[in-house]
């Protein structure tokens, strides 16, 4: 990877896309200290949780939530109304022709719905912000006017972060979306540090016992890094052979190559969908119900399930729920962003189309089925171990530790992180510099 960053400097195109993507970069971390206008910073630090809803949403926003900065929504909005669009294009006919036909034209549409979509969502979460911190003193002057300013400027963050995210992906490097949410997360490390610290030199001196859970901490998060990077760079090479056919006026002679399909194909995008999925719940209950962490009722259970992902003051039953449909959530999406990129029916009809076929499969309908099969099995594999990932670290929350690095994160980071080193990759390629990868 070192090596492949060194010779990306060296291209001045794609260096330019790097500093480009670090400049843009820079102005998302800046942005996590602007606070919004109306609060008061001395009530706020008082104010703020890192429990719950609140702890989860601040992870993924790199500490701008319990700063109360423009970008305290973060990027959720986004990913929310991305979801929403996706799972209406499956049941809309005229929304699904759109998206699987309309080509650059289409693609554009769907863009423009999410960002209207994403311009609504963040006007319900700005304004139910709003109304869950007005009570705690953190507004200079609460009213109608101090509530505009406020809801304004999160709404304001969040077209930013979108527009921020669309330039990286555009003329950077990486998925820009990933990208923001990666640095939010990364930007939590030092705090991970200084928890290790407080564990080998407490108050009271060097302790033995922190010492040794430190070193399992951290042999555990190598191991659990090896397992992700593992999963998703391993992939099942399907073998094609190429008869001979004639191009131009000559003969070109018979080819072997391979598919390569991924355990992981869907990438890191399910996990952060499905941690926005669970989370929506509680976000929406806070604008209607408050104090709703203090009551019972059907409301308050939902509250509760829907941020056990993030808190272990909601008893174990709710975790263990959250955690069995976290699970299928991840599962779900698996399948659904893997069979959104990967058609075999349409690879089967190319392979045809250019006289190729599978050694011992028939070109056609039996490709598709046996490249269906392959897939199925792949994906249900890859997505199992991932959602598994993702939640036996959420058993670290019913312990003293407060580590800001769970399973979800460690994918997200992973996932992004071999995402943008393989698009490094392809740009070299693409400039020929496909020897200094060798």
């Amino acid at each position: 990877m070192l090596k492949t960053i060194k010779n990306a400097l060296k291209t001045p195109d794609v260096r330019k896309r790097l500093l480009y993507t670090l400049l843009l970069i820079v102005v998302f971390r800046f942005g996590c200290y602007v606070t919004v206008p109306g609060v008061d910073i001395v009530a706020l630090n008082n104010a703020m949780s890192s429990e719950g809803i609140t702890g989860l949403i601040d992870m993924i926003s790199g500490g701008a939530f319990s700063r109360f900065s423009i970008f305290a929504m973060s990027i959720t909005p986004y990913i929310t109304a991305s979801i929403v669009i996706q799972l209406l294009g499956m049941v809309i006919p005229s929304l699904e022709k759109l998206t699987k036909e309309g080509g650059e034209v289409g693609r554009q549409k769907i863009n423009a719905y999410t960002k209207i979509l994403t311009i609504v969502l963040s006007l319900v979460e700005g304004i139910g912000i709003y109304l869950s911190y007005k009570s705690s003193g953190i507004f200079i002057k609460p009213g109608l006017l101090t509530g505009a300013l406020v809801v304004i400027g999160l709404i304001a963050g969040t077209a930013l972060l979108m527009w921020l995210g669309e330039q990286i992906t555009n003329k950077g490097i990486g998925n820009g979306i990933s990208m923001i949410i990666f640095i939010g997360i990364v930007s939590g490390l030092p705090s991970v540090v200084t928890t290790l610290w407080g564990l080998i030199m407490p108050t009271d001196g060097f302790s033995t016992t922190g010492l040794l859970l430190s070193i399992g901490i951290i042999i555990g998060a190598l191991i659990l890094v090896s397992g992700v990077v593992f999963v998703q760079q391993a992939e099942r090479r399907v073998p094609v052979q190429y008869s001979k056919k004639v191009v131009g006026r000559k003969m070109v002679g018979a080819q072997s190559t391979h598919i390569p399909l991924k355990l992981a194909m869907a990438g890191v995008m399910p996990i952060i969908f499905a941690s926005s999925f669970m989370t929506f719940p509680a976000m929406i209950i806070q604008i209607f119900v408050k104090d709703i962490a203090t009551k019972t009722g059907f409301l308050a259970g939902l509250y509760k399930f829907s941020i056990a992902t993030s808190s272990s003051s909601v008893g174990l039953g709710y975790s263990i729920a959250n955690a069995l449909v976290y699970l299928l959530l991840i599962m779900g999406f698996t399948f659904f962003y893997t069979y959104a990129t990967f058609n075999p029916a349409e690879v089967s009809s190319n392979i045809k189309k250019n006289g190729g076929f599978i050694p011992g499969i028939r070109a056609g309908k039996p490709t598709t089925e046996y490249l269906s099969s392959i897939i199925s099995k792949l994906t249900w594999f890859g997505g199992f171990f991932l959602a598994i990932i993702a939640i036996l670290p959420m058993l670290l929350r019913f312990t003293s530790l407060n580590i800001a690095f769970g399973g979800t994160s460690i994918l997200i980071v992973v996932g992004v992180a071999l995402e943008t080193v393989q698009q490094l990759e392809s740009q070299l390629v693409m400039r020929h510099y496909k020897g200094f990868l060798e």
